[in-house]
């Protein structure tokens, strides 16, 4: 009897009539975490267990017995020794009673999980629908504004003008709020960097001791060897921002506030335990502050949007929901540690990257211009479709509009514009990327620039924008669309390159075969390729690779993704290189190409994925 009671998996205890403890196996006082003195087989009674639960903060009358007449089983749930326990209790036909303990804390837990996780996602499709459509009217209002402060009448008033640079800012800080509803919602377009966090923290550390006043103290501990993380570096200084707001509001007789970054990794263990987390490596930032802190209740909330416990109009609420969205965006965890009076520490587990650190964005701060080319403007939105044309058109451009992708292929049969402006989620049934596809393939040295209020759409996967795609976010003001412009036009804005002219002739520079059995980047790549000036084929698998290697001599160069299905990539370098010698090769892969060198043929060149067209550019012409 005692070795089945053993293989059970809930705490099991018999007690006969008189209260004697005769049966038991070793998970009972385990779950119950009953002192051993009190565990003893036919000594321990009724009694002393009740006298042991009377001295507990809170008697949850686990050892009385079964009420008097009971026939079946009677349930009750406790939290015991930090263990979420399901008591029940029957009696025994010869006499006396059984008590069965059950320890369901880990199911508790995944389903307080699942609640949440269902709970913010539902907000955060909520949030992310409101935002786009809150942009568009930013949008219709932000344009004409600033149209309307260029006009000679408003400089010769000063009143209207100044009322017209409030409303302009009004917009700008509606802009604002949009953009945290998006980062909650993880719809925002994130343009990733790999950048050194340890550095970013330092630049921003005078600005933090001006917005936080003389009363915070502030330390930076910025650990040696530190790991580049890929995130946006400008999204970043907003959630820095945020959480310091929230540490000196949390210290109003002052206090001190501690930036820490430093390299971390999280095991399976972790992992195991918090299922949003992937293990890995990440680069750490802890926000800590000695303020008042949070209770249990609070910290249950303090992600959701629009939660505060401040006084009403001190805070939206949406510096930690921005936070927390914007981190599970980038792929990353965040955690919160608080105790009532002791302050709070708030880390953020950003994934780490083996790139160089990205040279910073030299478009910023570059004078407004505009421009004589023509732009074809495609916008369903009849408000922000007219405010486009007018800023346009005070730009000095040529312009042409349509309504949806269908009406601007019409119009594209009848002109070549130099640059499509386009919006991405229109009504019709041609996709944006579609549309634009085909654009591209009528008039090959046209310019794509994309701009949405919303974008969780065709040309963003995962939160991340495609990198051939350039997209201006609404509401957008006049001097960035026409820097925009002329960024695109330069081939300096990410994703974009400069066109070759039409009047130079230029042959093809060789013939590419691209090998990636996921299509959407296939098309990409060849997209890419081809707009480099190469000749592009594609196979999706090594087995179609190696019989268009046997059938086009003209081919030079193979690039292959490593994590092909069937035979790898490296195996499949290894029998085209004895069908062609000469091969020259293109390794592209997910993973980190630095990590495993033993295959990889000499002479081979590496792209890790993500690549810009830049990357490729740089692979391809050496």
């Amino acid at each position: 009897m005692q070795a089945t009671l053993e293989t059970v998996r809930e705490g099991v205890a018999y007690f006969t009539s008189e209260g004697l403890l005769c049966a038991f196996n070793t998970s009972f006082p385990t779950l119950l975490d009953l002192p051993p003195r009190l565990a003893v087989w036919q000594k321990t009674r009724l009694a002393d267990l009740r006298a042991y639960e009377g001295i507990r903060p809170i008697a949850d009358q686990v050892f009385s017995p079964p009420d008097a007449g009971q026939t079946g089983t009677d349930t009750q749930h406790i939290v015991w020794a930090d263990r979420e326990l399901d008591i029940y209790k029957a009696p025994v036909t010869t006499g006396g009673f059984l008590i069965g303990v059950q320890d369901v804390t880990a199911r508790l837990r995944a389903e307080t999980m699942v609640r949440q996780s269902q709970k913010m996602e539902a907000v955060g499709h909520l949030t992310g629908g409101v935002a786009h459509d809150f942009n568009n009217l930013l949008q219709i209002i932000s344009a004409n504004l600033d149209l309307a402060v260029a006009g000679a009448g408003v400089q010769a008033d000063p009143r209207l003008r100044e009322r017209l640079q409030n409303a302009i800012g009004a917009v700008v800080r509606g802009s604002r709020l949009t953009g945290q509803l998006l980062a909650f919602a993880r719809r925002q377009a994130l343009a990733p960097k790999s950048v050194d966090l340890g550095r970013v923290i330092r630049d921003m550390s005078d600005m933090l001791r001006r917005t936080l006043g003389e009363n915070i103290q502030i330390e930076t501990v910025i650990a040696g060897g530190l790991w580049n993380t890929l995130v946006d570096p400008n999204q970043v200084e907003n959630t820095v921002l945020n959480l310091a707001i929230n540490a000196r509001d949390a210290m109003p007789d002052g206090g001190k506030l501690t930036l820490e970054v430093a390299n971390a990794s999280l095991d399976d263990a972790y992992a195991e335990a918090h299922a949003e987390v992937t293990a890995g490596q990440y680069v750490m930032l802890a926000v800590s502050d000695t303020g008042t802190g949070m209770t249990p209740e609070v910290m249950g909330r303090v992600f959701e949007p629009f939660f505060t416990t401040k006084p009403e109009g001190k805070g939206t609420g949406l510096g930690l929901a921005q936070a927390y969205g914007f981190v599970k965006q980038t792929g990353g965890h965040i955690k919160i540690y608080s105790e009532l009076g002791d302050g709070t520490t708030i880390r953020l587990y950003l994934p780490r990257t083996r790139r160089e650190v990205d040279a910073p964005d030299a478009t910023a701060g570059r004078v407004v211009e505009g421009g004589t080319e023509h732009i074809l403007v495609v916008e369903d939105d009849e408000g922000v479709r007219a405010a486009v044309v007018d800023m346009l058109g005070e730009l000095g451009y040529r312009i042409s509009k349509a309504e949806n992708a269908e009406s601007a292929l019409e119009v594209l049969g009848r002109e070549a514009p130099d640059l499509i402006f386009t919006d991405v989620v229109m009504p019709g049934n041609i996709p944006t990327r579609e549309f634009v596809r085909r654009a591209q393939a009528m008039y090959p040295a046209v310019h794509v620039l994309y701009t949405s209020g919303y974008t969780q759409n065709a040309i963003v996967h995962n939160g991340k924008l495609d990198d051939d795609a350039v997209l201006l976010s609404k509401p957008y003001r006049k001097d960035e669309l026409a820097r925009k412009l002329r960024s695109v036009f330069a081939g300096t804005a990410r994703g974009a390159i400069s066109q070759p002219k039409p009047a130079v002739a230029q042959g093809p520079r060789g013939k590419v075969l691209v090998v990636e059995d996921v299509a959407l980047i296939r098309v990409t790549t060849v997209d890419m390729v081809e707009q480099l000036g190469f000749v592009a084929a594609e196979a999706v698998d090594a087995e179609q690779a190696l019989v268009i290697l046997k059938q086009a001599s003209t081919i030079e160069i193979l690039l292959t993704d490593l994590g092909l299905p069937g035979m790898n990539g490296y195996q499949l370098v290894e029998e085209a290189l004895k069908l062609k010698p000469g091969l020259k090769i293109i390794i592209a892969s997910g993973y980190s190409t630095s990590e495993d060198q033993s295959n990889r043929p000499a002479g081979a060149r590496t792209l890790t994925k993500p690549f810009d067209m830049q990357q490729l550019r740089r692979v391809l012409e050496t």
